[in-house]
C-alpha cells in the first residue's frame, strides 16, 4: 500500500504542474486561460490527492503491512477469498445483452425500452437464482 500512496503523491505532483504548464501556455497562445482544460487538470490532480491521503490513513490505521509491501512474502500470503463465481454461467452475458437492448431504445427507438427492461428483470432473476434449481440446487 506504500507504493500505491507513494504513486499518487507523484500523480498529484504531476498533474499540478501540468495543469500549470497547461494554463501558462494556453495565457500565452491565446491571452486568456482555457478553463475546461485547466479546471479538468487541476481537479484530476486533487482526486489523486484525495486517494492518496485516504490510503495514508488507511495504511496508519491498519498497523500492519500488506503482503504486498513486504520483500519476503509469497503469493499465497496475498491470496484472499473473493468469491463465488459460476465459470459456466450464461446469465451475465444474457444480462449484457439485454442491457445493450435498451441503449438501443435509447439511441433508436424508445419502444425497445420496455422490451429490454423485461429482459433485464428475466436475466437478473435468473442469475441471482441459478443455484436454487437445476443441478446445482441446494
Amino acid at each position: 500500500m506504500r507504493a500505491n500512496t507513494n504513486l499518487f503523491w507523484i500523480l498529484f505532483v504531476f498533474f499540478i504542474l501540468a495543469d500549470a504548464a497547461y494554463t501558462i501556455w494556453a495565457v500565452i497562445t491565446y491571452s486568456h486561460p482555457e478553463w475546461v482544460g485547466t479546471v479538468s487538470i487541476g481537479l484530476t490532480g486533487i482526486m489523486s490527492a484525495f486517494i492518496a491521503f485516504y490510503l495514508g490513513k488507511v495504511m496508519s490505521s491498519q498497523g500492519g503491512v500488506l503482503p504486498e509491501d513486504r520483500p519476503d512474502a509469497n503469493i499465497e500470503d496475498g491470496d484472499a477469498e473473493l468469491g463465488h463465481f459460476s465459470p459456466w454461467s450464461w446469465w451475465p452475458i444474457l444480462l449484457a445483452a439485454a442491457v445493450g437492448v435498451i441503449f438501443l431504445g435509447v439511441a433508436a427507438g424508445l419502444w425497445l425500452v420496455p422490451i429490454g427492461m423485461a429482459f433485464v428483470a428475466v436475466t437478473l432473476v435468473g442469475w441471482v437464482y441459478e443455484y436454487y434449481r437445476g443441478n446445482f440446487g441446494h
